[in-house]
C-alpha cells in the first residue's frame, strides 16, 4: 500500500497490487544470484562439461576448491547479468509479464540472450 497522512492525520493513497509492486521486484531480485552458488561444473566426458546442482559440498567428489571456484564464477556472472538487465526486468515484473518460475528464462534467454533454450 502506498499512502501518506493528510493534514488531519488520515491515511490517503491507493492500494498497489503486490504482483506489480516495487516490493515484489525487490523480493524477487534480492538473493537471486546467491542461489547460483549451489551449482558447479561437472565433467561429462573429455570435451564436455555441464552445470549441476550440488546437494552437499561435503559429499562432492573431485576437486572441491575448483568446484567452489566455478560456483563463485557463476554467481558473479549472474550478478553482472542482473545488473545489466535490472531496469528492463523490473518493468516486466511491474507489468505483470513474469510468471511464477519464469524469472530465470526471462533473465537468461529473453533479456540477455546468453542462454540456449532448453528442449
Amino acid at each position: 500500500m502506498r499512502h501518506r497522512l493528510d493534514s488531519k492525520g488520515q491515511r490517503k493513497g491507493k492500494v498497489i497490487d503486490y504482483r506489480v509492486s516495487e516490493l515484489r521486484v525487490v523480493e524477487l531480485l534480492v538473493g537471486l544470484c546467491d542461489k547460483m552458488e549451489d551449482y558447479t561444473l561437472e565433467k561429462v566426458d573429455s570435451k564436455r562439461y555441464e552445470w549441476v546442482r550440488v546437494e552437499s559440498w561435503d559429499n562432492l567428489s573431485g576437486n572441491k576448491q575448483e568446484a567452489k571456484a566455478y560456483s563463485k564464477d557463476l554467481s558473479s556472472y549472474c550478478g553482472r547479468l542482473l545488473e545489466e538487465t535490472e531496469d528492463e526486468l523490473a518493468k516486466l515484473i511491474k507489468k505483470g509479464s513474469v510468471k511464477v518460475g519464469g524469472l530465470s528464462k526471462i533473465l537468461c534467454q529473453d533479456l540477455s540472450k546468453h542462454c540456449k533454450q532448453s528442449r
